[in-house]
């Protein structure tokens, strides 16, 4: 009982000291009960989501927890990651089921340059670069068929708004979807 109380204190440590902003729950379905009696299950997810290996600013990964279901959601480049994210899920202690509705976007090299570039305009961009600190960059950029995704968590509309001018401004983009959530303190 000791380790595993002394293994969840040492998980939530790394989860705060990890650059999680990007990856939080999507409206999750309220949990019957106890509020508190999913929390150990929630650290441990965005935990286990964060130490993907080849989770990148190019993927989005969000959950839901209701009751011991999880439901798995957002896009990833990686067919791999999908899979990936799933098994780590499933070895959760508490964790009964996995529903991972999480989509593999298609390949495109049209895709792939316009990510890479979409990445150049905004963390380039001084008043976004501390946001390139950190394994994982809090404003994830997803492309499909052309059209952008902006996903993840700034400090201020400003930068929610300079995040959208260099992403509209990035030649063969068909539209860009700003989603960026403002939280502050950064």
């Amino acid at each position: 009982m000791r380790i595993s109380k002394w293994a969840l204190a040492v998980g939530a440590l790394v989860v705060l000291a990890c650059p999680i902003i990007a990856i939080g729950q999507q409206q999750a379905p309220a949990v019957r009960g106890s509020g508190a009696s999913n929390d150990p299950i929630k650290r441990e997810v965005r935990h286990e989501l964060v130490m993907l290996p080849w989770y990148s600013v190019f993927d989005n990964l969000a959950y839901s927890v209701n009751g011991y279901r999880v439901t798995l959601v957002g896009q990833v480049v990686r067919p791999s990651l999908k899979s990936d994210a799933e098994a780590a899920v499933k070895n959760i202690e508490g964790v009964e089921s996995v529903d991972n509705q999480i989509e593999v976007l298609p390949t495109s090299p049209n895709d792939d340059q316009i990510r890479r570039a979409e990445f150049r305009a905004i963390y380039s961009q001084p008043s976004l670069q501390r946001y390139a600190e950190g394994a994982v960059p809090p404003i994830h950029i997803i492309v499909k068929n052309g059209h952008v995704s902006l996903e993840g968590a700034v400090a201020t509309d400003a930068d929610k708004d300079v995040a959208n001018i260099q992403a509209n401004g990035v030649p063969g983009v068909f539209s860009v979807t700003n989603n960026l959530v403002v939280q502050g303190g950064k």
